[in-house]
């Protein structure tokens, strides 16, 4: 089968299209045929050996995606020929086929293409366990979600909505503003605008928000503090460098700065991640968007592209 393969970390160029042999499942793994694979931005970090925790290489990337069972192991009770999305893979997801445990497969909806399902892995489990295992979010709490057109910018915003949240979301561009608009009652601002905190405090009543979703703390999060309602929290998932904040704005507000790191989820919250999906899925409020598809050979691309480019939706890979 044809996969990425990364011989050592560095640029996007490691990322190289290879032959290497098809995956066997054993007791409690799946194959899939994978028919679309996600593209994190974290997997950036760790193609560049930047990443807390490291693979051993060489290693295939990915580790979210959507496809078809062509195998079963003992003990996995999946039929071939199920459509599936997949959560976790043990061999990567830039590939043709990726072998995954079967606690990992879950049933795609026949409403849902196969690019929709490689959005249902990180960015839904990010939203979740951002706002309801690490924010403890309450329905009426007012919520920024920083670079909400993008793929869990936008999970976010759809699991805060069917919660009962009031949403403010910003985006850099008018095309991410309309798009994070146009998933519910959501007032949105340019994050580029120097005054855009405080428009959105002001959108608030000058209250302040109850929980800011940071997706680039290293610019942002001085200026997230100043805007925060007492006992206020910043949930930090992504952050590309240091920072410097002033600690009075956190003491003036009894405010908090949590960091969320999906790989420290237990089991247990997993599955409360795994079955709040289905339950949005199953009611219709959770609606993947898939803003790119590229080619798997385009991998080097597609790492360039979720860096450096405004994020529209979900990027993902097509073998």
């Amino acid at each position: 089968m044809r996969a990425i393969r990364v011989h050592e970390f560095g640029d996007p160029d490691v990322l190289r299209l290879e032959e290497v042999p098809t995956p066997v499942p054993v007791e409690g793994e799946v194959l899939v045929r994978i028919q679309a694979a996600g593209v994190n931005p974290y997997e950036t970090y760790v193609r560049a050996g930047a990443y807390r925790t490291l693979p051993a290489l060489p290693y295939t990337p990915g580790v979210d995606g959507s496809g078809v069972v062509t195998q079963a192991g003992p003990g996995a009770d999946i039929e071939s020929g199920a459509r599936v999305y997949v959560t976790a893979s043990l061999s990567g997801t830039y590939a043709e086929y990726a072998l995954c445990r079967a606690e990992d497969v879950h049933p795609l909806p026949d409403t849902l293409s196969h690019p929709q399902g490689a959005t249902l892995g990180v960015p839904c489990a990010t939203a979740f366990r951002t706002l309801f295992q690490r924010g403890r979010a309450k329905p009426g709490e007012h919520v920024l979600i920083h670079g909400a057109s993008g793929a869990v910018g936008l999970a976010t915003v759809q699991f805060a909505l069917a919660a009962g949240l009031t949403v403010t979301g910003t985006a850099g561009s008018q095309a991410g503003r309309e798009l994070a608009a146009a998933q519910g009652d959501v007032r949105t601002f340019d994050h580029h605008d120097p005054s855009h905190l405080a428009a959105a405090l002001a959108s608030t009543g000058g209250r302040g928000f109850d929980m800011i979703v940071e997706l680039l703390a290293n610019v942002n999060l001085g200026g997230d503090l100043t805007v925060l309602a007492r006992n206020g929290r910043v949930l930090v998932v992504g952050n590309r460098g240091l920072v410097e904040i002033n600690p009075r704005d956190l003491m003036n507000v009894e405010g908090s700065v949590l960091g969320v790191m999906g790989s420290l989820a237990t089991p247990e919250e997993v599955a409360e991640v795994d079955a709040a999906v289905a339950a949005g899925l199953r009611e219709g409020w959770l609606r993947p968007v898939v803003g790119r598809e590229m080619a798997l050979a385009d991998a080097p691309r597609a790492h360039r592209h979720i860096i450096e480019r405004p994020a529209l939706g979900r990027l993902v890979l097509v073998p």
